[in-house]
């Protein structure tokens, strides 16, 4: 097992937390225009998105470390999980699907 990406993960971690926790420790947040507001909102699920997306769409061949494109069963959970925060405009219940959908094919060993 490595851990090499470790840090790497702390230090995404160190990039997006300020980002999250403005809102909390700011004093008047509510008084800053919507259009700010939203930004921050919408910031960290922006960069987990992105680092998402990298991982889900490019592969890495660990004997001659090049990198493709990756399109598999991960791309259909990725549709429905954005299908389902489009339409019930919320992330949890599309992000537990995704996972649900990935385990299970995982299960049945079609992924």
């Amino acid at each position: 097992m490595s851990v090499a990406l470790v840090w790497l993960a702390l230090l995404m971690g160190a990039a997006t937390y300020p980002w999250r926790v403005i809102p909390l420790l700011a004093p008047g947040i509510d008084r800053l225009p919507p259009t700010v507001r939203e930004y921050l909102r919408l910031v960290g699920p922006a960069m987990l998105a992105t680092l998402a997306a990298v991982s889900l769409a490019v592969a890495v061949d660990p004997t001659s470390r090049a990198r493709s494109l990756h399109v598999g069963p991960e791309w259909l959970a990725v549709a429905a999980c954005v299908v389902l925060v489009a339409a019930r405009r919320g992330l949890l219940l599309g992000l537990i699907v995704a996972a649900g959908l990935i385990a299970g094919l995982r299960a049945l060993n079609l992924a």
